[in-house]
């Protein structure tokens, strides 16, 4: 990408230029799908709430999830399954249907947090996630620093937390599931910069995938930067949100 010229320093080349202009290019429009799933959820979840109709994911007798609730809970992995695995097959139409899908029933799923958290702190949450979001993201944007090992760290750490979440159902351990959060918060944010680095450096190649095949792997890199931000949120949510 870059050739030496002299000994004070490097110029880019016609190429490496290109390269830049398109890994833009191939950004903007992650975060342009990434902004309308995050706009769709937020709408969902706020039209749910405003029904009545979150009432309908708590089981009245139980006070855990009714049959509809674990609908609405485990459809948005199955759609992520379905996007992953079935890439090659789907249509960039099917793709982005089902990406919206995806972002409506997290919409649904998530308005359940405002059952159980007052309406400021979860705006205030989510300010402070938006925040630390911004900033990993121009991080991974902008570093020189080769990300990979860092990433493969924070994949190591997600593993870990998700066993140590899994025993933790059983066990119920308050102290262990303050120590999940404060893990979750950090594996997040680092794979926020990672995950945008590795996106940038997909999109400078994007020249080479063709039309359909780009904005379809814009569609599964916005959805990869969501989960991070969802999954912070989350996670920050449990310091700094205010129960009812």
């Amino acid at each position: 990408m870059f050739e030496q010229t002299n000994n004070r320093g490097f110029y880019p080349t016609q190429q490496g230029t290109e390269d830049l202009t398109v890994a833009r290019s191939f950004m903007s429009q992650v975060f342009s799908w990434m902004t309308l799933a995050m706009l769709t959820t937020a709408a969902t979840a706020y039209w749910f709430a405003d029904s009545g109709l979150q009432g309908s994911l708590i089981n009245p007798v139980t006070h855990g999830l009714s049959g509809f609730g674990w609908l609405v809970t485990l459809l948005p992995f199955a759609f992520v399954l379905l996007m992953s695995f079935g890439f090659q097959r789907l249509s960039p139409a099917v793709l982005t249907l089902l990406f919206l899908g995806f972002s409506a029933l997290m919409g649904m799923s998530l308005s359940s947090v405002l059952l159980v958290y007052t309406g400021a702190s979860v705006f205030k949450t989510f300010a402070v996630t938006t925040a630390m979001f911004g900033v990993m993201a121009v991080t991974g944007y902008t570093t020189k620093t080769d990300l990979t090992k860092f990433g493969s760290i924070m994949m190591m750490g997600l593993i870990g937390m998700l066993i140590a979440m899994l025993v933790n159902y059983f066990m119920q351990s308050g102290t262990m599931d303050y120590i999940i959060s404060v893990v979750g918060v950090l594996v997040f944010t680092g794979l926020t910069a990672y995950d945008v680095q590795r996106l940038k450096r997909m999109g400078a190649g994007a020249g080479e995938y063709g039309q359909e095949n780009t904005r379809k792997l814009s569609i599964l890199g916005a959805l990869t930067l969501y989960l991070d931000f969802i999954n912070l949120f989350m996670f920050l949510l449990r310091f700094l949100g205010d129960r009812k």
